[in-house]
């Protein structure tokens, strides 16, 4: 295989400047507040009385079992799990909690996500979906303005409201990843992270200017505005900031399990705020009132799920099934890509092929995905071997295909070029998912390995904090089609699931565990996982090297998401292949950057490379139980 000497300095910049750290000049304007010091250990006093958050470390390598996340608070915690005899379930778990203290515009227990396990005594991989639910009493035109008649407006109206709030399945995950596999109570798992919520995390630049960036929203609910704006003012770098609410929550539940959130007075709390949002007599955002009840919170449950399934190049591929479509796209597209010689080609080959492979596999994606429970998800056709073979058929090797390409069809396949029959399936409307989520990979000394990925979707989710609680309530049903059509798989509907990217993954080589990643990134999850997969397998690269590479991301649109970097190192070279390149943000701010992923290699004697962002969202944070010296 040959790889440019472009890829290889890119990926060596970014893999250094990880190491050296970033300048205050350097850092992107919105570095992650990852880096929050400890509650087990002070931070250090910078100057004026500022707390230092302690320094990262986005890859360490080591045995013993290894944590990896986005905040150095969240990693500390799962490791000190893993140290005292907990298993990957149970550090996964306290991870996730300490993810709501300190990401709370990210995740939270008023979120969900998708929970994927690898049991080292059975050699199965099993997943969990705790994604939202559609409240019963939702119509299906939801989304449109009663008082005009035309669809509410995705921002402010859907974005910031109690329209938009699906019913929270993170506890209902938790409990029941703990019941199935895990060694500790919910308590347990919960107590390190109240500790933390009581003791406060040093304030970054991310988490100030996203305070900021949100004001208007944060400021149109007394409860939100009373949490993150004391004083007038967002909380200030260097300062603690404390959320002594969210504590006693968890300790509320850790007394009493689940059953105090999805029942209790707290089930009645939530109702509430989603029927009756407490705006701020000043407020000048329409606040549209939602549907959910407390007879939605009681009926909640998390589902048990078998993995998606995938054989590529030698290694077994475990996703998440729908309501979630990682699984399924990401599979479909490896099984796009796995019809050519991409070892052989040079990058500029085997990207074209890439690209051309996840727009085939977005295409499918819209047309077919949707929540089981209402949908028939025809995921055999979309995870064969002919269904792939026919498809791949579509991408030319010199010229991109005219986008957006049509979905392929189902019924009729033969793996041959030429011999299927045109769709009839719809088009795939626009995705309107938020890039603000998290994602976790866990390993144990056992060999059990959990990834995660979950989140309260838009940054800072509907906006609105429980009064007293400490804790944000998603916007997930932003998630669902904008307009209702009856032939849309994702589609508004009472109860069901709307579609997700999430795409937490796990990878067997010979029945053990070679590889766990996952991303948040919205519809760019997706492409990330893939990307990574197709770098660290197709292309040679390290995970730290597959970690670090710039992306690019193809939903089945007229032009190609990249990052800056993608740009200046291919823009040149895939322009014959008609291969149209944009820039994904600012090239200033983490706008431009796509995904923020973790994941564990696992290697011979119990070897494990543990890696995080070196770069993106200010890095993560990696830590194994016993370094390599």
């Amino acid at each position: 295989m040959r790889r440019s000497s472009t890829t290889t300095a890119l990926v060596a910049l970014a893999l250094t400047t990880s190491t050296v750290g970033l300048s205050s000049a350097a850092a992107p304007a919105h570095a992650s507040h990852a880096t929050h010091a400890t509650h087990a250990s002070p931070a250090a006093q910078g100057q004026h009385g500022r707390a230092t958050p302690p320094p990262k470390t986005p890859t360490q390598v080591g045995r013993g079992g290894a944590v990896t996340s986005v905040d150095a608070d969240a990693s500390r915690v799962g490791l000190r799990v893993l140290r005292r005899g907990g298993n990957a379930v149970d550090a996964a778990i306290a991870t996730a909690a300490a993810l709501g203290v300190t990401e709370p515009y990210s995740t939270g227990i008023g979120g969900g996500g998708y929970f994927v396990h690898y049991s080292a005594r059975t050699g199965k991989v099993q997943t969990i979906d705790g994604r939202e639910t559609a409240p019963q009493a939702m119509p299906r035109d939801a989304f449109i303005n009663p008082r005009t008649g035309d669809p509410y407006r995705f921002t402010p109206e859907l974005v910031t409201s109690g329209v938009s709030v699906g019913v929270p399945g993170t506890l209902a995950t938790w409990q029941r990843a703990l019941h199935r596999w895990g060694t500790r109570s919910l308590g347990q798992s919960l107590e390190p992270a109240a500790r933390l919520a009581r003791r406060g995390f040093v304030v970054d630049q991310t988490f100030h200017d996203q305070t900021v960036d949100n004001s208007v929203r944060f400021k149109a609910f007394r409860s939100t505005k009373r949490l993150f704006w004391k004083h007038g003012h967002a909380p200030r770098v260097g300062k603690r900031f404390r959320n002594p609410d969210l504590a006693d929550t968890y300790d509320l539940i850790a007394r009493r399990g689940p059953e105090a959130f999805y029942r209790g007075p707290l089930a009645g709390e939530i109702a509430r705020v989603v029927h009756r949002p407490p705006t701020t007599a000043d407020t000048k955002l329409p606040v549209p009132p939602g549907y959910l009840t407390t007879r939605d919170l009681a009926a909640y449950d998390a589902v048990n799920r078998r993995s998606t399934h995938v054989d590529y190049r030698g290694y077994d591929v475990h996703g998440m099934r729908p309501s979630s479509s990682g699984g399924a796209t990401v599979g479909e597209a490896l099984d796009i890509l796995e019809q050519f010689d991409i070892p052989a080609m040079d990058d500029a080959d085997a990207l074209h092929h890439y690209i051309e492979a996840s727009a085939l596999a977005y295409a499918d994606r819209g047309a077919y995905d949707g929540d089981p429970a209402y949908v028939d998800v025809p995921l055999e056709d979309l995870l064969s071997d002919r269904f792939a073979a026919e498809r791949a058929c579509r991408i030319d090797p010199d010229r991109a295909m005219p986008k957006p390409t049509k979905p392929g069809n189902v019924k009729h396949y033969d793996g041959r070029c030429g011999s299927g029959r045109s769709t009839t399936a719809p088009d795939a409307v626009s995705d309107t998912e938020n890039v603000e989520t998290s994602n976790l990979t866990v390993a144990d000394r056992w060999g059990n390995v959990v990834e995660y990925t979950l989140t309260i979707e838009q940054t800072g989710g509907s906006g609105m904090v429980v009064p007293g609680r400490g804790f944000l309530l998603n916007n997930e049903l932003t998630d669902f089609s904008p307009e209702f059509d009856r032939a849309d798989p994702n589609r508004i509907q009472p109860g069901k699931r709307p579609r997700s990217s999430m795409a937490p993954t796990i990878l067997l080589r010979d029945g053990k565990p070679f590889l766990a990643l996952g991303s948040p990134g919205g519809s760019t999850i997706i492409t990330t996982v893939l990307q990574m997969l197709f770098d660290r397998i197709d292309r040679g690269m390290t995970v730290e090297q597959a970690i670090a590479a710039p992306r690019a991301s193809q939903r089945n649109t007229a032009t190609v998401s990249a990052e800056p970097e993608f740009i200046t190192a291919y823009g040149e070279a895939l322009k014959p292949y008609g291969q149209q390149l944009v820039p994904s943000g600012d090239a200033f701010t983490s706008a431009a950057q796509i995904g923020a992923a973790t994941a564990i290699e696992f290697g011979r004697g119990g070897r494990l490379t543990a890696v995080s962002e070196p770069v993106r969202r200010g890095g993560g944070s990696a830590l194994v139980v016993r370094p390599s010296r």
